[in-house]
């Protein structure tokens, strides 16, 4: 289950919700946080709460686990969400777990040699080396190292020295170790292909965000009171459950092999149905508005229209004589005819 928030636009001035946050000096307006949990096996959100804009998602964490009754599963979070403020929630329910990135400057990275990695992913594109080790506590720390993250990082870091004049030796050789290192601290015993297949699919949020505000245009809220905006927040998680599940079906379809999210919904959107028309749709019923053949092959690989049935198809070939026919005509004789007699001699 990843977890992770969002801020979105609230300048209502009736409501404690709204309040100015971390981004406010870049944004100039209040905002809400939002937070979300994602099934990562299921592929949508499961639940989701609203807390004020000003409020951290440090602070939030421990009161979204408790209010949402979230009691088991593994918790993938980004570092705004530290492990230490569920202490409490996680000595509570024992089938609750984590999984969180540190920060690279954190001690027990050198205190424990977690950079000096002892193998290679398999069976992925990407080229990252790993190291797993238990640490005090009972605790395990999983680090890995994307070589072409690395190289992107190192890349972007010379050329903001170059254009500031501020490359230092010293400073250089300390980041060179970390460039494309993330390290994971988790409570569980985990595979370091598993810990970082789960990690790496706690983006999937971050792609559910995008679509919540960009495909669903829910950047912003038009309500005042604090009711209201908790009112239209589960709307909006409805809204978006519904998103995941036709993305989901979609891409099961494998319509997403040659067009995108949007270019399917555009498509969709341009099939009209009359108000009159029976209950189940079907391609040939007539009752379709200038609805397009490629349109009508997606409502049908979707499973939302009854396809037109095709005949059986022919069998290749030539379709053979009735038997009759050979029987009528008497076989001709093997070899060439034989010329009479009677016609030599005349020709002599």
């Amino acid at each position: 289950m990843a977890i992770d928030g969002t801020l979105k636009q609230d300048n209502s001035k009736v409501n404690d919700l709204s309040a100015y946050s971390r981004k406010a000096r870049v944004r100039g307006c209040s905002e809400v946080s939002v937070l979300y949990a994602y099934d990562i096996e299921r592929m949508e959100p499961v639940c989701a709460e609203v807390f004020p804009g000003n409020s951290i998602d440090a602070s939030s964490y421990p009161a979204f686990i408790r209010d949402n009754d979230i009691r088991k599963g593994i918790i993938v979070a980004d570092k705004g969400f530290p492990p230490s403020k569920i202490k409490a929630e996680l000595q509570e329910c024992p089938d609750l777990h984590f999984l969180t990135p540190i920060k690279r400057n954190d001690a027990r990275i050198s205190d424990n040699d977690m950079l000096s990695f002892e193998g290679v992913l398999t069976g992925i594109a990407a080229h990252i080396v790993y190291k797993k080790k238990q640490i005090k506590g009972g605790r395990y720390l999983y680090a890995f190292k994307d070589t072409k993250k690395a190289s992107a990082e190192e890349a972007a870091y010379l050329a903001n020295a170059q254009k500031k004049n501020t490359f230092l030796p010293e400073k250089y050789a300390k980041k060179q170790a970390i460039f494309g290192v993330i390290v994971l601290e988790s409570d569980q015993d985990l595979d370091a292909k598993t810990a970082y297949f789960c990690y790496e699919d706690r983006w999937l949020l971050e792609l559910v965000f995008n679509r919540y505000k960009s495909d669903e245009c829910l950047d912003h809220t038009d309500v005042q009171n604090d009711y209201s905006v908790i009112g239209g927040e589960f709307v909006n998680f409805l809204s978006t459950v519904a998103t995941c599940r036709i993305i989901r079906k979609a891409r099961t379809a494998g319509l997403f092999d040659h067009m995108s999210y949007g270019e399917l919904m555009d498509d969709l959107s341009s099939a009209w149905r009359r108000t009159d028309a029976p209950e189940e749709p079907a391609t040939d019923d007539g009752y379709w508005v200038h609805t397009l053949q490629i349109v009508f092959e997606e409502l049908e690989t979707l499973g939302l229209s009854k396809p037109i049935p095709k005949p059986a198809p022919k069998k290749r070939g030539r379709k053979p004589k009735p038997k009759d026919q050979y029987e009528q005509k008497p076989k001709r004789p093997r070899g060439r005819p034989r010329k009479n007699s009677s016609q030599s001699v005349s020709t002599l």
